[in-house]
């Protein structure tokens, strides 16, 4: 008897071995997750629904685990159905953990709570309740904010502004109505706060990016940038720099990516580059938003690119063919199928990265000025490594703007110069606090402005854009590029990158256009020097042209990824000591060549690697 009980014991541990090791094979550096809306969740009371569209979604993407939304719009999802749903997904070995959306009004300009208001105070803490009861964590989707500016808002806001208000109110709704309520229905419960994309007018909205890290038990990070050119305007490079950024907030603590449809229409790669730089940026999970898209995005001809079928990173014609799964053939028929092929490629690449390194930018709390601006950069080649706090252990460091919102920002930028290491500050900075700035070097950056498109010996841009004017004393500091309409042959001309050597190294200024995205339209030379000076922390600089991004690794890894519609030829710049370059996907390898550069009037031997890159693709190296 005892040995069979032993027997039977051990059975049960292989057993429940067997599954784990089954669910945990699906990926091996990262999870993949589906957010299921509260809508849906209504739903899935009908067994035939929830059955058939598991299947659709299963037949094409292996799923790690579930998000069931409890709230959205005023619609909370019933006990009985949240545990039907729940004990679903368990049944097929995923882990399932729980969703809130705090909207009144999603469709009303995403109509938010107003969290001084008693009754919406009561509902908001009734929704964290009912939430913890089910599930030892959830997530708080985008909207953990507040508009509201209703009479009793304004009356309680006082002489405060909307953003002291919003940051002191929402900090104590956080604390007082979601977490410690959550928690004492469910000690265990961990409550997870998802931030969205646009995360430099946060704190206009009371996201308190300084303090909700460690209100909460973990952050999450909206990666989805979609299509540039929509009400957002955000960069193809943001899905990489925010999960960074998030990451150095409360490094350990940011537990994923979120990336929806959005952008499919410009093309079934727009997608995919989303959710391939949510994973490289080192994302613990991948979260696909939402069960409703998965089954409802059916594959489209549209959605095939001019590019495709030139070899490019991802196939469309393959996403779209049969395929064998589980010894059955299945058509694919949904997106769901394209998220499948991008993640299981990236989880395949990430393997083999280490750490993100880039160029470190400092951006205090709260502060407001060229916005966005580091997505820009990373999208002309410079690795971008956005900190909450200023870096003292690097070669050079990046100070937009927002560095004014420092206090004490010319006592840290003097010991940094000071120290025999550079800084480069943008015309935006200068701009803001010229009177700190003149304390290293006299320069001036007014209102006038100068409409340009020569830049001389770095070559000329495509089109006519307008910079504002760096003004200085001249043999005081230096035009290391300047552009003018025309420069060669003209009468006038302004730096686009100028120095001002100050006891024994270098304050750069970056002229940024009035039109952020016209750094795309510097002509490669600019660009390749720009690179060059701004990369004295990185073991490479790339030369070629915009809109193709370089991600760096500490364990001797990068990755190149074009943009564009067209091929690319580019080259990596790096030290006579690398000498190969290794294709971590085919091993094909690279050898350098040697060539001299100029450097502070000196030519100096470099390593250089050339490839074309494909549209919108990436090639990925180990050097040595």
């Amino acid at each position: 008897m005892r040995r069979f009980l032993l027997w039977k014991v051990c059975l049960c541990l292989f057993a429940c071995f067997f599954i784990v090791s089954m669910v945990e094979a699906k990926h091996r550096n990262f999870k993949v997750s589906v957010y299921v809306r509260a809508y849906e969740v209504d739903k899935m009371k009908d067994t035939q629904w929830l059955e058939s569209t598991w299947k659709t979604i299963s037949e094409q993407l292996d799923v790690d685990k579930i998000y069931l939304e409890t709230h959205r719009d005023l619609l909370i999802v019933d006990d009985a159905t949240l545990e039907k749903a729940k004990n679903f997904f368990l049944k097929q070995g995923l882990e399932v953990a729980g969703g809130i959306t705090y909207t009144i009004d999603e469709s009303n300009d995403f109509e938010t709570f107003c969290y001084s208001d008693p009754e919406h105070r009561k509902i908001v803490q009734n929704i964290a309740e009912h939430t913890a009861k089910h599930f030892d964590e959830f997530l708080l989707d985008d909207f953990f904010f507040t508009s509201c500016k209703s009479p009793a808002e304004i009356a309680a806001k006082g002489n405060m502004t909307w953003t002291e208000y919003r940051l002191k109110l929402m900090n104590e709704a956080g604390r007082n109505l979601v977490v410690g309520p959550a928690k004492a229905v469910n000690p265990k419960v961990k409550v997870i706060i998802k931030y969205p994309n646009w995360y430099d007018h946060f704190a206009g909205l009371g996201f308190n990016l300084q303090d909700g890290p460690f209100i909460f038990d973990g952050v999450w990070t909206g990666t989805e940038t979609r299509d540039p050119g929509s009400d957002q305007h955000l960069q193809n490079y943001l899905s990489y720099n925010i999960m960074r950024y998030f990451e150095n907030l409360r490094p350990g603590y940011n537990g994923g990516g979120w990336v929806d449809s959005g952008g499919i229409n410009m093309s079934m790669d727009r997608y995919a580059e989303q959710l391939h730089l949510t994973a490289i940026a080192k994302g613990r999970d991948v979260m696909l938003f939402a069960y409703n898209q998965l089954i409802d995005v059916p594959l489209r001809n549209e959605f095939r690119g001019p590019w495709q079928g030139t070899g490019t990173s991802w196939d469309y014609d393959q996403m779209r063919a049969p395929f064998q799964n589980n010894g059955k053939t299945v058509t694919p028929s949904t997106m769901a199928r394209i998220a499948d092929v991008v993640l299981r490629k990236a989880d395949e690449l990430c393997g083999k990265l280490g750490n993100p390194i880039g160029i470190k930018s400092y951006k205090p709390f709260h502060a407001l000025g060229e916005d966005f601006l580091q997505n820009y950069l990373g999208m002309i080649g410079l690795p971008m490594d956005m900190y909450p706090t200023f870096a003292t252990d690097q070669n050079i460091i990046l100070l937009t703007e927002q560095a004014a919102g420092d206090p004490d920002i010319m006592t840290k930028i003097k010991k940094q110069i000071q120290g025999g290491h550079d800084v480069i500050i943008t015309t935006g900075l200068l701009k803001a606090i010229p009177e700190k700035i003149a304390e290293v070097c006299e320069l001036r950056c007014s209102d006038l402005k100068a409409i340009v498109n020569d830049f001389g010996r770095f070559g000329k841009s495509k089109r006519e854009f307008i910079i504002p004017q760096v003004l200085y004393q001249t043999n005081d500091s230096w035009e290391v590029i300047s552009a003018g309409r025309p420069l060669t042959g003209g009468v006038s001309g302004y730096p686009i990158l100028h120095k001002a050597l100050y006891s024994g190294a270098y304050l750069y200024v970056l002229t940024v256009p009035d039109d952020k995205g016209n750094l795309y339209d510097y002509p490669e030379a600019a660009l390749n020097e720009i690179r060059r000076v701004m990369s004295q922390d990185m073991d490479f600089y790339m030369e070629g042209p915009a809109k193709v991004s370089m991600f760096m690794y500490d364990n001797k890894t990068l990755i190149v990824e074009n943009f564009n519609d067209e091929p690319v030829d580019i080259k990596l710049v790096g030290d006579t000591k690398f000498k190969k370059f290794t294709n971590l996907e085919d091993g094909t390898v690279l050898n350098a060549n040697q060539e001299d550069i100029l450097i502070k009037y000196t030519r100096k031997p470099m390593s250089k690697f050339s490839m074309t890159v494909k549209p919108h693709s990436y090639m990925a190296f180990k050097y040595e």
